[in-house]
């Protein structure tokens, strides 16, 4: 599985609207950048710079198709996302079934 760094450095991909409208698209469906970029306010290469940088964060994965490359989500990077918070939700459920224990006892 992912390690520990990768939920952290996905969400933090995804902190910029650009990037977010660009991982919300291929959730959707696999696209080139020229795909990617129709309707948004920048550039194809700063699109290919915000792949790159959703890419390294372990968001989405690239395959060659002749001269172009199509970019898909990948899902490890939704499962270590996904891994981290279910860990954090445990962790509050765990903190609150202990506060919720405490006041049993007290009313007791």
């Amino acid at each position: 599985m992912a390690n520990q760094n990768s939920a952290p450095l996905a969400l933090s991909a995804l902190g910029d609207a650009t990037r977010r409208t660009l991982f919300e698209r291929l959730a959707k469906a696999p696209a080139a950048v020229v795909d990617l970029a129709r309707g948004l306010p920048v550039s194809r290469p700063a699109v290919s710079q915000h792949l790159k940088v959703l890419k390294a964060a372990g968001l989405v994965r690239e395959v060659a198709a002749g001269t172009r490359r199509i970019y898909h989500v990948d899902p490890r990077g939704i499962g270590a996302m996904r891994e981290w918070l279910d860990q954090h939700w445990r962790d509050a459920l765990a903190a609150f079934q202990d506060y919720a224990d405490d006041i049993t006892e007290e009313e007791s």
